[in-house]
């Protein structure tokens, strides 16, 4: 028995060898081979990806629910007012009354410009008017002579006149004399400069010893108030149009029905505690860059703004009473640019939707059109399925879809 084993086993070499030998038997050997192979296992495939039943995804139940709109823009702080201390008169400056980038009240004296100049001028007015004055009263008795001879017809009436027209010219050089001694007060009252608006002055532009002349308006100093601040920022044109278009059909509500509330975001990334308010919007759009203007008043007690600082402007647009936020997780980009997500549909199957999402709320995307309340969005197992097939819907962030994700 053990012999016939071997003198068969022998054979089935001797064979094999000259089967592999000729090419063509050795093709067709190899062929049975797989074949055989294929055929002895059939249940292997029968029991692969596709046999396992409906793939497992989560799903995110859409629901509309009112979102406050907001929008980043970029913005540089200016002061509230800026006053130009500039020379009013001519002379020398005599001294400075306070401390470079101090806070300083209205009215405050700041400069003395040497007022010697402008004391005699005044001096000199005065002693115009008291002249003035003693004419008028001269020409006033030589008045009220020239009537009382007038009526006993001792004078023609052509002196009379004369009298009277001469007491009118006193009583005009008394006008002008007062005119001149009230200028000469104003001259002198402006050699004592003072601030014209309370802030925080800057550095003084001149020092004592400096000429400064009325002619060229010489800067002595600015004083900015500082509290509250304005906040420049530009929005697109199209932009307005579309916020207005909106809150004209009803898609917006706004949140106050004067002023818009905006936060700040400062230079380190740090907000504001103050928030302000959107004061007004330019009348003219810029033609280099299309844009509009948009100033925003913000309180500044504390004067940590600062004016030229680059801020960025948080504006509230509005609420949406009826937003669908979609994970952006869900959302992708189709060749053609386009927004899509995968929806479970009819008979549990995958629906392909395109969207309209233009702007992002936190980690979500807002849609406008593409999908409706009660949609099913698929969030999780997207790399396993396909549109058109068929899957089993669970709520995202179960157990089961964290394991298979």
């Amino acid at each position: 028995m053990k012999s016939d084993f071997v003198v068969r086993t022998a054979a089935g070499r001797s064979a094999a060898r000259w089967l592999l030998r000729t090419p063509r038997v050795a093709g067709l050997g190899a062929v049975a081979l797989l074949l055989g192979a294929c055929g002895a296992k059939p249940e292997a495939a029968a029991g692969g990806a596709w046999g396992a039943g409906p793939v497992e995804v989560g799903v995110v139940a859409l629901a509309a629910s009112p979102v406050s709109l907001t929008k980043e823009l970029p913005g540089r702080t200016s002061a509230f007012r800026v006053a130009e201390v500039r020379a009013r008169v001519n002379g020398i400056v005599l001294k400075r009354f306070f401390d470079e980038g101090s806070d300083v009240k209205e009215g405050q004296v700041l400069f003395q410009i040497d007022p010697q100049p402008y004391q005699a001028a005044l001096d000199s007015a005065k002693a115009a008017l008291a002249r003035a004055e003693a004419s008028l009263e001269l020409s006033r008795l030589q008045a009220e002579r020239a009537t009382e001879l007038l009526a006993a017809r001792a004078i023609s009436k052509q002196e009379f006149e004369n009298a009277s027209a001469a007491q009118k010219v006193s009583v005009a050089d008394v006008a002008s004399a007062k005119a001149a001694v009230q200028s000469a007060q104003i001259n002198l009252g402006y050699t004592r400069v003072t601030a014209p608006v309370s802030g925080r002055i800057g550095r003084a532009e001149v020092t004592e010893g400096a000429y400064v002349q009325q002619g060229q308006a010489t800067l002595m100093a600015r004083v900015q108030q500082l509290d509250p601040l304005y906040v420049d920022v530009s929005e697109s044109s199209v932009e307005v149009l579309r916020l207005r278009r909106e809150l004209e059909a009803g898609r917006l509500r706004r949140s106050d029905a004067t002023h818009a509330t905006v936060k700040l975001l400062l230079e380190d990334g740090t907000e504001c505690p103050e928030p302000g308010t959107l004061q007004f919007s330019d009348v003219t759009v810029e033609p280099s860059t299309g844009s509009l203007t948009l100033r925003v008043l913000v309180p500044n007690p504390g004067q940590r703004l600062l004016p030229g600082m680059f801020v960025r402007a948080r504006l509230e647009e509005g609420v949406d009473p009826d937003a669908l936020l979609v994970p952006q997780s869900a959302v992708t980009r189709d060749a053609r640019g386009r927004a899509t997500a995968l929806v479970v549909g009819a008979q549990n199957k995958v629906e392909p939707r395109v969207l309209v999402a233009n702007r992002s709320v936190g980690d979500q995307w807002l849609v406008t059109e593409g999908l409706a309340a009660g949609d099913q969005v698929i969030v999780e197992g997207l790399q396993k399925v396909r549109p058109g097939s068929e899957v089993r819907a669970v709520p995202a962030g179960s157990a089961v879809t964290r394991q298979t994700r």
